[in-house]
């Protein structure tokens, strides 16, 4: 019997948070009446999307994304091998099971799965031009959405035209458009999503059947080097740091954290109109990007805090002007993929090697998709979505209902429209609404408790793990592999001279000082030359990678979103860890392998000349 990780009920309860279980809906929560039944199973903590407490609100997130998801594995696409993903809420954080479908049901599901999956690559860009159709539609109607207070009496012309409704109906459809228009696009988020980890994991199976010895990041890097929207932000910045040191406004940016101020000073420069101009355009879409994973109420975006992208223009310009390159080695990445598919595809012959030749470019066909709707849903839409929700939680928190601006965030979906009904009902009948007297003590007390969850960090997974997890997007976008689950239960390979084994998610071997960072608002403390150690990455933090030698999560596989962009920028990395960002500290000094996937803390290791070696310095394997 394997080793185990504690259960559910092993937990100790942080003080203070007693009673957590009801802020969340009950079907959130592990059952007493099912104890034995969720005790059987193995559960892992999604700390990559959802790294911090929940407040009851934001479980919207988590509860669309999962079961959108879900639902494409088990009643779109049928996968023969895997369902969707059990997912409870615990302590306040995350916890998925992924669901096997039953041996005796795959070959009944395996020509439904090739019917339904050739459609879409037959297909696939046609389909993939109405999916923007489709997704920036419903943003569009996001946008049209508000919520403003109701009038003190209804209008003469709504008395005259006979509507006979009071404008209440208005703020209670917007409520539910904007739940639907959220779910909807979290229904499209997944379309074809799957079927981008679908065909490279075609493609990596197809590579360890041809050649057992080849390494996983030998198989990566042959789809790397690709143009994706999701680096289109970042893109934007160098573009305009390049233009300010082309049009003499380096001095304009010293005090970025003063927005207006800073825009002004630029307006009123020699070239400044130029470069303003062409600032405003790349607001539109570019600027709606969130420097964290826009799953919480708290995510800071970028059109809404202009400091942030500021900051970052002003820092590239200063690595401009101290002769960096501030560029995605996109030139290096492609050369070095050419040359690693050359290598492996003249290994094979014939039909192999046409058959190579046809996987390989399904997958680098589909591999972009698999980060760029990152930034037309978690960004774009939820950073609508986000919007909208504080719109209203300041509108009610006008009419007293809480104390503070966001506290809307404090109660359940469900419960936001109770109350919503509660204010359009005092409203009509003109009594006082019942919400003012009630909720401010009750969201106090629900602060208190999510406070508490905060002061304990997750476990990393609950209960007794298979002997082998051989569920493929499990392994290929959390990294929860076998090797991995033993490695947190302290039962895997050590590493020489101690440390961490995590996922090789990208190739290089470098030595620096650690930088841990616990939350993005910390990303200004990032200095030139430091090993990111984080619980996760965001796509957005694009902009510090140019300064970092290497990262280091927590969690993540090498199809996650940090393997992915550390790859793109050239960086070594190690996933999935499990315990980087608790077990590190800041200042210390780190050797990190991103080539066997290992982290060797060097407390008193010599601060002389640094060992590097980047992508193209490392060897390949082959068969």
């Amino acid at each position: 019997m394997p080793k185990s990780f504690p259960k559910p009920s092993d937990l100790p309860v942080p003080a203070g948070a007693e009673g957590w279980e009801q802020l969340y809906p009950y079907y959130l929560t592990f059952q007493d009446k099912l104890k034995e039944q969720e005790d059987a199973k193995f559960w892992f903590c999604d700390s990559q999307h959802w790294p911090t407490v929940f407040k009851p609100f934001e479980t919207i997130g988590g509860e669309f994304a999962v079961k959108c998801l879900g639902q494409y594995n088990a009643r779109h696409l049928m996968i023969p091998n895997a369902n969707g993903i059990e997912f409870r809420v615990h302590l306040g954080y995350l916890y998925m099971s992924p669901i096997p479908v039953p041996e005796d049901q795959i070959a009944a599901r395996v020509p439904l799965f090739e019917a339904r999956i050739g459609h879409y690559f037959q297909n696939w860009e046609t389909l993939l031009d109405q999916w923007r159709v489709k997704v920036r539609g419903t943003i569009d109607e996001m946008e049209k959405i508000s919520f403003t207070k109701l009038p003190d009496i209804v209008p003469m012309e709504d008395i005259v035209s006979g509507k006979a409704q009071d404008g209440s109906e208005v703020l209670l459809d917007s409520y539910d458009k904007l739940i639907q228009l959220a779910y909807q696009n979290w229904q499209y988020h997944f379309e074809f999503l799957n079927l981008g980890y679908i065909a490279y994991l075609d493609f990596f199976n197809f590579c360890k059947e041809v050649f057992p010895n080849i390494p996983d990041q030998s198989i990566a890097t042959m789809v790397q080097g690709v143009d994706m929207e999701l680096f289109k932000p970042d893109d934007e910045l160098k573009k305009l740091a390049a233009l300010a040191v082309e049009l003499g406004l380096q001095g304009e940016f010293g005090t970025t954290d003063d927005v207006e101020a800073t825009l002004a000073t630029i307006a009123a420069a020699p070239g400044g109109e130029r470069w303003i101009a062409q600032y405003e355009a790349a607001q539109d879409p570019w600027f709606n990007f969130t420097v964290g994973n826009g799953f919480y109420g708290h995510d800071k975006y970028w059109n809404e805090h202009q400091e942030i992208p500021l900051g970052y223009i002003a820092d590239y310009i200063r690595r401009l002007e101290d002769g960096q390159s501030i560029m995605r080695p996109v030139a290096e990445l492609i050369a070095e993929r050419d040359r690693i598919v050359e290598e492996y595809r003249d290994l094979l012959d014939g039909e192999t090697q046409a058959t190579f030749d046809a996987k390989r470019g399904l997958a680098a066909t589909a591999y972009p998709y698999v980060e760029n709707h990152n930034f037309y849903i978690e960004h774009w839409t939820m950073g609508i979505f986000w919007r909208k929700i504080r719109e209203l939680s300041r509108m009610m928190h006008a009419e007293g209902f809480w104390n503070e601006p966001d506290d809307l965030l404090y109660l359940g979906r469900n419960e936001v429209r109770d109350a919503l009904f509660d204010l359009i009902t005092g409203w009509g009948v003109g009594a006082e609404p019942i919400g003012p007297t009630y909720w401010p003590d009750e969201i106090e007390r629900r602060r208190k408790i999510v406070d508490a969850l905060k002061t304990a960090r997750p476990a990393p997974a609950l209960n007794t793990p298979p002997s082998v997890i051989t569920e493929p997007f499990t392994r290929m976008l959390w990294g929860i592999t076998t090797e991995q689950v033993q490695s947190w239960l302290g039962e895997g390979e050590e590493v020489e001279g101690g440390g961490l084994r995590g996922m090789a998610a990208s190739p290089g071997v470098v030595e620096g000082l650690a930088r841990v960072i616990t939350d993005a608002d910390q990303l200004s403390e990032v200095q030139q030359g430091d090993i990111l150690v984080a619980t996760v990455t965001s796509p957005s933090w694009g902009p510090i990678f140019g300064k970092l030698k290497a990262t280091v999560t927590d969690i993540g596989g090498m199809m996650s979103h940090a393997a992915i962009v550390c790859r793109e920028y050239g960086l070594p990395a190690v996933t999935g860890t499990g315990s980087a960002s608790t077990t590190i500290k800041t200042g210390q000094r780190l050797r990190v392998d991103g080539t066997k996937g290992t982290v060797q803390i060097l407390d008193d290791a010599d601060a002389g000349d640094l060992l590097v070696s980047g992508p193209g310095a490392h060897s390949h394997s082959h068969a």
